[in-house]
């Protein structure tokens, strides 16, 4: 017997769901005002983890081993600058068999990974590494499962 295996979800029926997570990067706050007077060398940083949250939504089943394929239907992303943070939410909908939780999450996950690599240049200390650089609070705030298709 294998040690995994994908659930057997082709018994139910398509149901409209929804799910929301959250997520917040802690960094400097001088690399704040760099993103806040779009002075980071690479560019955006909230526009490329913008892209890069929609896509791992998109993808969530290419990363994670057991989880289902889902067609995304919406994704809505919110962030907020913070003195020495950033926010994010992601709101991911689709009509599935299937709960978006592993999408919204994956949203979170990229779009906070990208904001750290973007600025990772000014999150470093003399010696290279990143002492005030922190991904936290990532998790489920809610999910919502509506009407059958």
């Amino acid at each position: 017997m294998s040690r995994v295996r994908m659930v057997d979800i082709s018994g139910k029926g398509d149901v409209v769901r929804e799910a929301v997570a959250f997520g917040e990067i802690r960094m400097r706050r001088e690399t704040i005002e760099l993103i806040r007077g779009e002075r980071i060398e690479k560019g955006d940083p909230i526009y490329a983890a913008e892209i890069a949250a929609i896509m791992a939504a998109k993808n969530a089943s290419q990363m994670i081993p057991l989880c289902h394929p889902i067609q995304i239907a919406h994704v809505q992303l919110e962030h907020r600058l913070n003195e020495d943070s950033i926010e994010v939410r992601a709101r991911v909908r689709a009509a599935s068999k299937t709960g978006v939780e592993m999408e919204a999450l994956a949203a979170v996950s990229a779009f906070l990974l990208t904001v750290w690599d973007m600025v990772k240049k000014y999150e470093k200390d003399e010696e290279g590494q990143y002492p005030f650089t922190e991904i936290r609070a990532i998790r489920v705030e809610r999910k919502r499962k509506g009407e059958a298709v």
